[in-house]
């Protein structure tokens, strides 16, 4: 039974649980939709033996939260952290670090763990949100095992806060099915189809960083700039484009599976995900350039599970448990162990690998440019139009 007591139908069922295991949405949304939640309390109240289980080892509790990404796991390895500890990992799955930044701000969070992307990490520890990392703690985190350029963000004023998970790039997906048969290469491909033969059937993501970064790339702007000229164009062009828009969200996989979406701002994963189910699903990096990034995992200090925070951190940084995430989510790592366990054909797949003249026109994400109050009032004007 669904919260409102209407049966929920065996399609809705499924599509649910399908985005639940790609991370689309959290174990509490998916539980609450589906009427499971509200079956397994009941019965656990009658049946105390369905309980999560304390953990063994360290007696870490029996739950630690996770704040994440969507479509970033592969639930099978939160499966092998409970059977091993005890402890059940409760997701909460996010669209923007700017979310996560106010949620933690606002305290009370719950969470346990969560993954910040590089350029968070200083406001994080500036705002004392974040603690230091007891390496101790996590014996598989191995700091010459990581490409410096995606693990040296998580090193603050000479104290670990942040150990890399991993990174990626942000380009758009499209179907070519409805390009007859034409690559898009570039930034400026994007916006002008999106007015055009894709109009109704673009999304962008819910994230200044992101929508408005790839809005200057449209002309040749930095993807950080702050400056007022620029920032104009940009929301000139943005404003232009939002009748055309399909929606305006990070979680953008159901829309693209289904058809009713063809296009969509996109992160690394995802368009290997897109791609590996539907081959027409193209991943683009704009040849103008566009944005790199890193993600890690860090212990907010209000961390109500902390040994079970260290315990899910140091699982997750197993490489054996790292190649099985890497193979599910689509996203390369910086961990030349994982990477030694992962197949040729992945190491060497563009989507992942891309072509370094699309690399080198990249730029990393910078805290400024998150905390602009320009660009957030931008983006709520966009968003309100």
């Amino acid at each position: 039974m669904s919260k409102n007591d209407t049966p929920i139908t065996r399609q809705k069922f499924i599509e649910e649980l399908l985005r639940y295991k790609r991370g689309s949405i959290s174990r509490r949304h998916f539980l609450g939709v589906t009427g499971l939640g509200t079956a397994t309390a009941v019965m656990a109240a009658a049946m105390p033996g369905l309980r999560p289980r304390p953990a063994f080892a360290g007696e870490i509790g029996d739950r630690v939260v996770l704040a994440t990404w969507p479509n970033y796991h592969d639930e099978s390895n939160f499966e092998a952290f409970t059977k091993a500890t005890g402890a059940s990992v409760q997701v909460n799955v996010f669209g923007s670090n700017e979310e996560m930044l106010a949620k933690l701000q606002a305290g009370g969070s719950g969470w346990d763990v969560f993954v910040p992307t590089n350029y968070t990490i200083t406001t994080y520890v500036g705002e004392d949100l974040i603690e230091p990392l007891d390496t101790s703690k996590l014996p598989n985190y191995k700091a010459d095992a990581f490409e410096p350029r995606f693990s040296d963000a998580g090193t603050v004023g000479g104290k670990l806060y942040a150990v890399p998970k991993n990174w990626g790039t942000t380009g758009y997906v499209v179907n070519t099915k409805h390009t007859k048969g034409k690559a898009l290469t570039t930034w400026k491909e994007f916006w002008d189809i999106t007015k055009t033969d894709f109009s109704g059937r673009t999304m962008v993501h819910d994230y200044q960083l992101t929508t408005i970064g790839n809005a200057l790339k449209y002309f040749g702007y930095s993807f950080n700039s702050v400056k007022e000229n620029e920032l104009a164009d940009a929301e000139k062009l943005l404003l232009e484009v939002k009748p055309h828009l399909f929606a305006i969200n990070s979680d953008y996989q159901p829309s693209l599976r289904n058809g009713d979406a063809w296009m969509s701002m996109c992160w690394t994963g995802d368009g290997k995900q897109l791609n590996n189910d539907m081959p027409e699903m193209a991943y683009v990096l704009g040849t103008e350039g566009g944005e790199i990034w890193s993600d890690y995992y860090a212990v907010p200090k209000s961390a109500p599970h902390r040994d079970a925070a260290y315990a899910l951190i140091d699982f997750m940084l197993d490489p054996a448990v790292n190649a099985k995430e890497v193979k599910a989510h689509g996203y390369p790592v910086a961990d030349s162990r994982t990477n030694a366990l992962l197949p040729k054909e992945l190491l060497e797949d563009p989507i992942l690998y891309p072509a370094k003249e699309l690399l080198d026109a990249l730029e990393f994400g910078a805290a400024a440019t998150l905390t602009d109050p320009n660009r957030a009032e931008l983006l709520a004007r966009f968003k309100a139009a």
